[in-house]
């Protein structure tokens, strides 16, 4: 990728991604107790996917909640991390034309875990897939995965385009194991969430947002574990 050998281009402190818009959230409410929805979850999702950068995201929840503060009229507390998507997308489209400086790669050593955290990551989700009926190819290709770890530790975007092809077969997999009916009410709990922020959102950011939740939600419901490094929390 034209970065040095001893650096790597991918931003691997980006793993952090889901815990640090949590913890950001939390901390501009004003309570840590608060628990994201399933809702809010596949809206992160959608961000890290869509490549927002997860500063953008910060700012963003902070821009956000500023301007509640100001108004004069605060009768409902700010409930789901939709509510900051505006302000994130205008982060996002500011920070668009910044461009990191040459050799500015990130360090194998700014990994956020160790390989021994993410071996038995990997042995964890692969132990959960054995218990799984008709998941056997996918739990042989994490085991493959898994005897590779030390090498791809050195590359964790390999790692992480290869767990993320998993999953998606996987998704694929639980779709046809999944009724009508399931199918129905996962649709409809989304759209009861998803109502009071539809006019803050583009269609495009709806499409990705609906497609999360839905795989989120899908994986949840067959009892599934999530692949992606992203989750090593």
């Amino acid at each position: 990728m034209g970065t040095e050998p001893d650096q790597v281009s991918w931003p691997t402190n980006y793993f952090n991604y889901f815990t640090e818009t949590e913890e950001r959230f939390q901390r501009a409410r004003g309570t840590s107790l608060f628990l994201l929805s399933p809702l809010d979850w596949a809206l992160i999702e959608t961000w890290k996917n869509a490549e927002v950068p997860l500063e953008a995201v910060l700012r963003g929840i902070d821009a956000a909640f500023e301007k509640w503060r100001t108004k004069k009229s605060r009768i409902q507390s700010v409930n789901s991390l939709a509510y900051c998507s505006q302000a994130v997308l205008v982060e996002a489209q500011a920070m668009a034309g910044v461009v990191r400086p040459a050799g500015a790669g990130v360090s194998k050593q700014d990994a956020p875990f160790t390989l021994d955290e993410m071996s038995a990551y990997l042995a964890s989700n692969l132990e959960e897939l054995r218990t799984k009926e008709g998941y056997g190819e996918i739990a042989a290709g994490l085991e493959r995965l898994a005897g590779e770890g030390a090498a791809l530790y050195l590359d964790l975007e390999q790692m992480e385009q290869r767990l993320t092809a998993l999953e998606e077969k996987m998704v694929a997999i639980a779709r046809t194991h999944q009724s009508e009916e399931q199918g129905f009410q996962a649709r409809r709990e989304l759209e009861q969430q998803l109502r009071p922020y539809r006019g803050k959102m583009s269609a495009e950011q709806i499409s990705m947002l609906e497609k999360q939740y839905l795989e989120r939600q899908l994986l949840e419901g067959a009892g599934l574990p999530r692949l992606s490094l992203f989750y090593l929390r």
